[in-house]
């Protein structure tokens, strides 16, 4: 190999390109019109001709060598150059984010229609802002009943018209009259009450309201529907308890218990020390109701009924304050992600 030649590789070689001003010194030392790698090119014409064609050959080998180094460094100077200069730094330790997780109460509210979704109810949904003939009148409420008052209602613009709904029977009412029999639908949502905040009450909550119409329909049958449901939600060894009660738009009408799960029976403040925890209410439509809304009540009947959500999840996740659900302290609400 020419003495030249080997130099210039060497030099090639041993070259560092660490920055840009590195980059154009590379350039202007071996590829510019001045280098002496240029110079070679030069000096292959005065070469005799039986050693022309090998000198140039390696000439021209050693420039093409030259140059895809200055590719190569040019590259990853760029590259480098980028990754400075960007808002993010590559060299850093990994942040480790936590995921979020589902509020427990939207998992109980999933879960309880899910349950009532596999013996065929539908799920529907309707306005928060009702009426007050879709929340009272339509549901048997005389004009003197107490939750038509203000401390239990929160009216639109003082406008006894327009009122926050007190509960989803609003929707069970809309639903009987745009759909004939038979009608078999759950109605999950969000309710306002004016009600004092308490570990056992809150203004604002979230119910599931069910409703069944079709021919012949029986107290035993919603019973077992609501055993079903119990035992699906809380256990197969759950136990229920009916008491007689009164609701408007009922009759008869039914409370349920379910032992409380949060002391197993034993008595404790969420029970009030009685061992069982009312959960929802129930019983058989009033025939006003279903004539109210267009149903003939001589041909139909059926039953209904409500719970409320952040109860069950009191008694799902033995949790003894309600007020934990509206606090969003995440400390609290992580406890879910996997739930």
């Amino acid at each position: 190999m020419n003495p030249k030649i080997k130099e210039i590789k060497e030099q090639l070689e041993q070259f560092r390109v660490e920055a840009g001003e590195h980059l154009e010194q590379f350039r202007l030392q071996f590829l510019s019109k001045k280098s002496d790698l240029q110079q070679l090119l030069g000096e292959i014409k005065e070469v005799t001709p039986d050693l022309r064609k090998e000198f140039g050959q390696a000439v021209n080998n050693l420039k093409q060598y030259a140059q895809e180094l200055y590719e190569m460094h040019k590259n990853r100077v760029e590259n480098e150059a980028t990754v400075f200069n960007s808002e993010i730094d590559v060299t850093r330790p990994a942040t480790l984010y936590s995921l979020g997780a589902m509020h427990p109460v939207s998992i109980v509210m999933n879960e309880v229609c899910e349950i009532f979704e596999k013996i065929g109810f539908s799920s529907v949904s309707g306005p928060d802002i009702e009426d007050d003939w879709h929340v009272f009148s339509a549901l048997n409420f005389p004009l003197e009943h107490p939750a038509r008052d203000m401390q239990d209602t929160f009216f639109v613009n003082v406008n006894p018209e327009f009122l926050l709904r007190t509960h989803t029977s609003s929707l069970q009412v809309r639903t009987m009259e745009s759909c004939p029999p038979p009608i078999r639908v759950i109605c999950p949502g969000r309710v306002y009450r004016n009600e004092t905040i308490t570990a056992r009450s809150h203004c604002i909550f979230h119910q599931v309201e069910g409703l069944y119409i079709a021919n012949e329909v029986s107290f035993a049958e919603m019973k077992q529907v609501l055993l079903f449901f119990a035992q699906e939600m809380f256990g197969t060894d759950t136990k229920i308890r009916l008491r007689p009660s009164y609701f408007p738009f009922t009759e008869p009408s039914a409370e349920m218990d379910i032992e409380c799960k949060i002391c197993g029976g034993k008595g404790c403040n969420v029970c009030k020390q009685s061992g069982w925890v009312e959960i929802l209410g129930c019983g058989m439509v009033d025939p006003n109701v279903l004539d109210n809304c267009g149903i003939n009540s001589k041909e139909y009947s059926g039953y209904a009924f409500g719970m409320g959500i952040e109860r069950m999840a009191m008694l799902k996740y033995k949790i003894n304050d309600i007020r934990l659900f509206f606090e969003n302290d995440v400390r609290f609400l992580g406890q879910f992600a996997n739930a």
